[in-house]
């Protein structure tokens, strides 16, 4: 009678712990993201209000004539332009912006939990 061929050794190859402890600091973490995927997820949904805001200004500006005042000119451009990115800048990391950033921050934690948990379930 073969004994070996009836009888299955658990796996203790790693496999399955270090799946538990993917999941033990999943859940510890709440989403699965670190806090550096956090910190990105915040500049890059910011960074992006902030150019829609831009993109916002510079279309009011369009609709508003030209200042007479100081000459015009392409260095007057260049400035406006400048002074336009920074406005869309402050507002959104002073005053929240349009509220876009927080709404596309926890979309992009969102997804990134869904494909921590998708590694993780592929590794069986």
């Amino acid at each position: 009678m073969d004994i070996t061929n009836a009888t299955t050794l658990p796996d203790i190859s790693g496999a399955p712990i270090a799946k538990a402890r993917q999941l033990q600091q999943q859940s510890k973490s709440g989403s699965g993201v670190t806090e550096k995927q956090r910190q990105q997820a915040k500049k890059v949904s910011q960074d992006f209000e902030a150019l829609m805001v831009n993109m916002m200004i510079k279309t009011m500006r369009t609709t508003v004539g030209k200042d007479t005042l100081t000459g015009g000119g392409h260095g007057e451009e260049v400035f406006r332009s400048m002074l336009d990115q920074e406005y869309a800048a402050a507002s959104v990391k002073r005053g929240g912006g349009l509220g876009l950033a927080k709404i596309i921050e926890k979309d992009i934690i969102r997804q990134e939990s869904r494909k921590v948990t998708s590694r993780i379930d592929h590794r069986e």
